[in-house]
């Protein structure tokens, strides 16, 4: 098995990087590989629904979302992390995701999923609640931990020195592998993902 840990901060070995780092030590020792893709410095636009993806059967725009959908369908589990910028998640990631959701939904399906973020002081609960959005779309089941993930810290050694922000971070790792090992006995017991209903569509404007 093993899980796709996606970092949405421009600075690759920044805080988000060091909180990702924490979660992938605790896969790792669960016998689990791991993976951490970086999203990259430069800007990520948004999806702009122009519908190609579907056809295309991967982003048309390229860049970093087409380069990352391989290791989507490979991985078993995604963990999406970000910093906060402005009291959200920062933008990119949130292109980032959008694209990825449109363009490689189908890999994201019934995977379990987590989110992580970090900020220097505040934000936090706003960016993970929008990152939540796409795994909730997809039925990711999302795996959480002994509190909110997220660390503080303005740099990459100051995210480190918060010690229950990254036992939070090791205990999502834990919980993660043991959602896996689960899902993993099921397939093999015979459980099945479930068939979800996809044949209504209200629209509310009369």
């Amino acid at each position: 098995m093993n899980v796709l840990l996606i970092n949405g901060s421009p600075h690759k070995n920044g805080c988000t990087y060091t909180a990702l780092t924490e979660v992938a030590g605790a896969l790792q020792d669960a016998g689990i590989e791991t993976t951490i893709f970086h999203i990259g410095s430069a800007p990520v636009g948004g999806c702009v629904g122009c519908g190609g993806c579907a056809k295309a059967g991967k982003c048309v725009f390229g860049g970093t979302v087409a380069d990352v959908l391989p290791l989507v369908e490979k991985a078993d589990g995604i963990v999406f992390g970000a910093p906060v910028h402005y009291a959200t998640a920062a933008g990119s990631m949130l292109g980032f995701m959008h694209r990825l959701a449109m363009s490689g939904g189908k890999y994201l399906r019934h995977k379990p999923a987590a989110v992580v973020t970090s900020a220097r002081r505040a934000g936090t609960t706003t960016a993970l609640e929008a990152m939540e959005k796409v795994p909730q779309f997809f039925e990711m089941p999302l795996v959480s931990s002994t509190y909110w993930p997220m660390v503080h810290g303005g740099n990459a050694d100051q995210a480190k020195l918060d010690e229950e922000g990254c036992q939070i971070m090791r205990n999502l790792g834990r919980n993660m592998a043991w959602m896996l090992c689960c899902i993993e006995a099921g397939k093999a017991a015979g459980i099945e993902p479930p068939q979800a209903e996809t044949d209504k569509k209200t629209n509310f404007i009369r």
